[in-house]
């Protein structure tokens, strides 16, 4: 059976360099291993949100989010569970109060200052490792077939976008098809990531799929989030979704018309490049307008 997740996690360092660790309890899969503090972020919540709670929980501290740090994704069949796909969000956190404990009755059982010299020394779940620049050995990830993810209720769906220009300064959008949310509208080229996919990967399947570009990330604008459990999907049917949303500036270096390559009937209709001056007389999506406003 395959699942998949969406987690959050804070980096938060102590003037002397120590990063604030928790470790694994006997009611989580990997008992004894360290882990930068955070978890899964509940249906309907903003990620940045998710991170204040977990450290609340793990460590007794309140902290502020100061900045994304990165965004990936990674699939592992868990000793006691099912294969699962976790995209893992990661920010720069900063202490505003409380007092250091650990957690109790949790999945964690410690949480501890780590001088950045004995990080390398202890056992480190990959992705905190990944995270904090500290070399290990990779586990075997686990195979991505053609089994169906598994789903139970609400459902979060994880999407990458971009932000792609040209030499020119033009600007790639797409229009949603009618019948789809925002439909008729122009919305940053991007979609849902896959099993399996990083939004890295997914970002550039799309951009092709949606415009005939080919393109480069060239780094995270932002992450946000939509809840909107009253919206209807294309046939007319509510959708508790929660969309968990990256957006990454992305460059064409070589643009080629924009013609749209997926299959008739998809959320896309059209593709096309605007100056700046023919975007601003566009109907444009609420992600498409932030995004613009967040780049400058």
């Amino acid at each position: 059976m395959k699942i998949r997740r969406v987690a959050a996690y804070g980096v938060c360092r102590a003037a002397d360099g120590s990063v604030l660790l928790t470790r694994g309890s006997d009611l989580s899969s990997y008992p004894g291993v360290w882990s930068l503090p955070g978890g899964g972020v509940e249906h309907g919540e903003h990620p940045a949100d998710a991170v204040v709670r977990e450290f609340a929980e793990e460590t007794g501290l309140t902290v502020g989010v100061t900045g994304v740090r990165g965004v990936t994704a990674d699939v592992v069949a868990h000793p006691d569970g099912p294969a699962e796909h976790t995209d893992r969000i990661f920010y720069d956190v900063t202490i505003t109060g409380g007092e250091l404990r650990p957690e109790t009755d949790g999945t964690t059982d410690l949480a501890e200052w780590v001088p950045s010299a004995a990080v390398a020394g202890l056992p480190l779940l990959p992705f905190t490792a990944r995270a904090l620049g500290v070399p290990f050995a990779a586990p075997a990830e686990a195979p991505v077939d053609d089994e169906p993810v598994h789903r139970t209720g609400p459902v979060q769906r994880f999407g990458a976008y971009g932000l792609v220009t040209d030499p020119d300064g033009r600007i790639l959008l797409a229009r949603i098809s009618e019948g789809f949310p925002g439909g008729g509208r122009w919305h940053l080229p991007g979609g849902g990531t896959d099993y399996g996919e990083t939004p890295e990967q997914a970002l550039i399947r799309e951009l092709y799929e949606e415009t005939s570009q080919i393109g480069r990330l060239d780094g995270l604008i932002s992450v946000g989030h939509r809840y909107d459990p009253a919206a209807l999907g294309p046939e007319g049917v509510p959708m508790d979704w929660h969309v968990i949303r990256v957006v990454y500036r992305v460059r064409v270096d070589d643009p080629v018309p924009a013609t749209v390559t997926e299959a008739a009937g998809g959320s896309t209709d059209r593709a096309s490049w605007f100056t700046p001056a023919e975007v601003a007389e566009l109907p444009l999506t609420e992600l498409a307008q932030e995004s613009l406003a967040d780049a400058g």
